[in-house]
């Protein structure tokens, strides 16, 4: 399956450039270029497209400002000539942010990982209906995926310990790795089984199956003390007598 592509650039140049990088990558269709950021938003707002090239400088519309003005946002690579939209990249939930000059072997790096995420949201579609999944975090069978800025982490459900909230911010922790991403807390219990993970505090989300010891106020997970906020307690035992845990509360 081919991803249909637009770029938009006010520099006939760079334009002819990410062209050139789309025509000869296999699984990208080009299906119109835009040196006006208008003209492409009406295009935008009419027809089916899955992945823009941006420039973020732009007269008449940034490319801040076009996605702002789109209700359905396709996937998005930024292209600029300049560092310090980089963060802003992150917080509009690019796939990438390619500075310029572009070299085909980034714009490549860039073009597969549209590609990933492009799949998963297919795969997506084709499964039965789950609970709502974020952008940031997607459950797949024994698998998640969890982007974290440009990067998108595949870390199987067997290998997560906990996952702590900070704010917005999340940090899915497994034994090789701390995966940090924009999401909430409950966004993301959501889409674990919850025959397995459960909410133990406000800020922590435990594996039962790498609990190794429960205490009243408290949990051990390969030597990290998790606390059992008071709100949850009650909660937290009462799953364990429902699925006939032998438990022995160290007081």
């Amino acid at each position: 399956m081919k991803i249909n592509t637009i770029a938009i650039d006010d520099e006939p140049m760079a334009l002819s450039i990410v062209e050139e990088y789309i025509h000869k990558t296999p699984f990208l269709r080009l299906e119109k270029l835009f040196t006006d950021s208008i003209e492409a938003l009406t295009y935008v707002q009419e027809n089916a497209v899955d992945l823009i090239f941006l420039d973020i400088n732009m007269p008449d519309l940034t490319g801040l400002q076009f996605l702002n003005a789109l209700e359905k946002k396709p996937l998005v690579i930024f292209t600029t000539a300049y560092s310090e939209y980089a963060v802003k990249s992150y917080e509009y939930r690019a796939v990438d942010y390619l500075l310029k000059p572009i070299e085909f072997e980034r714009f490549l790096k860039a073009a597969l990982r549209a590609k990933e995420s492009f799949e998963l949201t297919h795969q997506k579609a084709a499964l039965p209906v789950q609970p709502a999944q974020t952008e940031q975090v997607k459950a797949v069978s024994d698998h998640i995926y969890i982007k974290s800025g440009t990067e998108l982490h595949k870390l199987l459900l067997k290998d997560i310990l906990y996952i702590e909230g900070t704010g917005n911010y999340i940090s899915v922790v497994s034994q090789a790795k701390r995966i940090m991403t924009l999401t909430k807390m409950s966004e993301i219990l959501n889409i674990l089984p919850n025959e397995k993970f459960i909410r133990v505090h406000k800020s922590y989300i435990v594996s039962m199956d790498s609990v190794e010891m429960i205490e009243r106020h408290q949990l051990t997970l390969k030597g990290k003390k998790i606390p059992i906020g008071i709100t949850y307690r009650e909660r937290f035992f009462r799953f364990l007598d429902s699925n006939n845990t032998l438990v022995k509360i160290i007081s």
